[in-house]
């Protein structure tokens, strides 16, 4: 009896181990057959020049590098769509290729509403979600999300970063245009940090409605009135465009110097040298910085007829980095990965010292320049000349000033 006992309840310990395994097993994600990746991107409305059909390029360049260095064992299709700058579309859009594609991760979501909206529902499906190129800095703030990550740069971080090294180099007072919504007077509220931390002064700002006029004699008049020697512009887009044509109209130039919180590559050329030389601007990117970025940005051109902005470039690297670590982790699991992501320090074209904080943001280096006279350039995209390096550690807000919740909790 005793012995039948003794051989009972090792079966029933072997059974226990056997189930416990089982249910492990069951629990730890499993690698797909192919990894699905979606690009939600602007196609036709404010931001489609500095992202759109450039961000689908550089998201299919990322994968196919990645697959000729890699050799996954995991095939990887790639989604686009437009969400048209509408938030409501974004998340339609985002909400179908979770349910309905299956799809991993989602890039770009371009705009601060946008980028919002789309955020919240990463918690929902449990998704990775790169944010490219939004800059809205509370999404690694007070509306951060465990599984959503800012990557190329955020609005206070660049009107810091431009407005310290132009105080620095003799703009000692300022005076703000500024769009009237979230991303102009956080573009504004880092900038006038950057002037305070260089020993300079902010005069004063003259706001306006974003996209909603062409006409910005008032703020402009106002601003040359002020005496300021910098006039520095908090929008972007067709804003900040339309606000330099007329400042040149002015002649604002020959008295006072013109500094843009965020203005693209794309944006400059745009305007033609002759429109823009002179100006101060802060990039995360540019694609004659150094060799890697040179080559990288080359091979975009021949696709797109076209050199890079910063969140062109900024997406590649983020799909790239996403895809070592879901080889890395042989899972799509979004906790897992990110977790991976965060352990690995970010080496490519678009950054040598990059790493991932714990509230989500891909702290860098950026890149202060002035926009070249029309004699320096020797060739069409030749456009900026690098006045600086801002370590990355100096350019964003410490993690010590972030509000978000699964880092300030611990």
């Amino acid at each position: 009896m005793a012995g039948r006992r003794k051989l009972a309840m090792f079966a029933g310990m072997a059974t226990v181990g056997l189930l416990a395994a089982f249910s492990a097993a069951a629990q730890k994600p499993s690698m797909k057959d192919e990894v699905r990746i979606g690009v939600l991107t602007d196609m036709a409305s404010a931001y489609s020049d500095l992202v759109g059909a450039g961000s689908v390029i550089a998201a299919r360049m990322a994968i196919e590098d990645f697959e000729a260095a890699e050799k996954p064992s995991f095939k990887i299709k790639l989604y686009s769509a437009d969400h048209q700058n509408k938030a409501d579309v974004a998340s339609n859009i985002a909400r179908r290729w979770f349910d309905q594609d299956g799809v991993d991760m989602i890039t770009d979501v371009t705009g601060a509403s946008v980028a919002l909206a789309v955020s919240k529902l990463a918690p929902v499906y449990d998704k990775v979600i790169l944010m490219t190129s939004s800059g809205q800095p509370s999404l690694t703030s007070e509306d951060c999300q465990k599984t959503v990550l800012h990557w190329t740069y955020n609005t206070f971080a660049v009107g810091r970063s431009t407005a310290e090294i132009v105080t620095r180099e003799g703009g000692s007072t300022w005076f703000f245009i500024t769009a009237d919504y979230a991303g102009g007077r956080s573009m504004e509220e880092g900038a006038t940090a950057g002037v305070r931390a260089a020993g300079g002064k902010v005069l004063g700002s003259a706001k306006h409605p974003p996209a909603a006029t062409t006409d910005f004699a008032s703020q402009l008049l106002t601003a040359q009135s002020s005496g300021a020697k910098v006039v520095g512009l908090a929008n972007a887009g067709a804003d900040a465009i339309n606000t330099i044509k007329q400042a040149r109209e002015f002649g604002i130039q020959r008295q006072q110097t013109l500094a843009a919180a965020l203005l693209f590559i794309t944006d400059v050329h745009s305007l033609g040298l002759p429109l823009a030389q002179g100006m101060y601007m802060t990039s995360a990117f540019y694609w004659d910085l150094n060799e890697a970025s040179r080559t990288w940005s080359r091979r975009f051109f021949e696709r797109h007829g076209k050199m890079p902005t910063m969140v062109q470039a900024g997406l590649y690297s983020a799909t790239l980095h996403y895809l070592k670590a879901v080889k890395a982790a042989s899972t799509v699991d979004a906790q897992t990965v990110v977790r991976q992501m965060r352990a690995t320090p970010v080496r490519d074209m678009f950054t040598q010292s990059g790493y991932i904080r714990d509230d989500g943001l891909m702290v860098h280096d950026l890149y202060s320049f002035k926009v070249k006279a029309p004699a320096d350039s020797k060739e069409p995209w030749d456009l900026l000349s690098l006045r600086a390096t801002i370590p990355g550690d100096q350019a964003f807000a410490p993690l010590s000033e972030s509000k978000c919740a699964h880092v300030v909790a611990r």
